[in-house]
């Protein structure tokens, strides 16, 4: 299922020639333990087929990912006797392999995990963040209006 994408390691774990601990799979996702958790129980769930970022994700997939994350995520949780739980998707920026992944990691009070992981900027005016607000609503109509025409975001 996934597009063998050369030097792609997630690819590479989908197709098998990269050995993982995988918890979950269904006919396009699959989830396995990150090698370098943030707590045990830390999975990683991705498409099978190749696609590097969110906004990459082709509309046919978004339920089937997102239906897997729910799932996976109440099974770390519980198996790992969880208070909660971080999901995450990073794009480009810190994102370590260029394939779409779904961080679902256990949490529990007091586990040291600091919400975020970098400092905070505060906006710098009641009017600058009503100015950041209205410039995101615009860029959703416009990409709402593209959307409904099919085109490529």
């Amino acid at each position: 299922m996934a597009d063998d994408h050369v030097g792609c390691t997630f690819c590479d774990v989908v197709s098998g020639k990269i050995t993982s601990v995988i918890v979950f799979e269904d006919e396009n996702c699959l989830g396995f333990l990150d090698h370098r958790p943030l707590f045990p129980g830390h999975s990683l769930l991705l498409p099978k087929q190749h696609v590097e970022t969110l906004i990459d994700l082709p509309d046919e997939l978004i339920t089937s990912l997102f239906s897997a994350t729910k799932l996976l995520t109440a099974a770390v949780q519980n198996a790992c006797h969880a208070q909660g739980s971080f999901v995450a998707i990073n794009n480009k920026v810190s994102q370590s392999v260029p394939h779409l992944h779904v961080h679902i990691v256990p949490r529990r009070k007091g586990d040291g995990l600091k919400g975020f992981f970098w400092p905070r900027f505060p906006y710098i005016s009641e009017n600058d963040k009503q100015e950041v607000a209205q410039a995101i609503r615009d860029e959703v109509a416009r990409l709402a209006v593209a959307q409904a025409k099919n085109v490529r975001l």
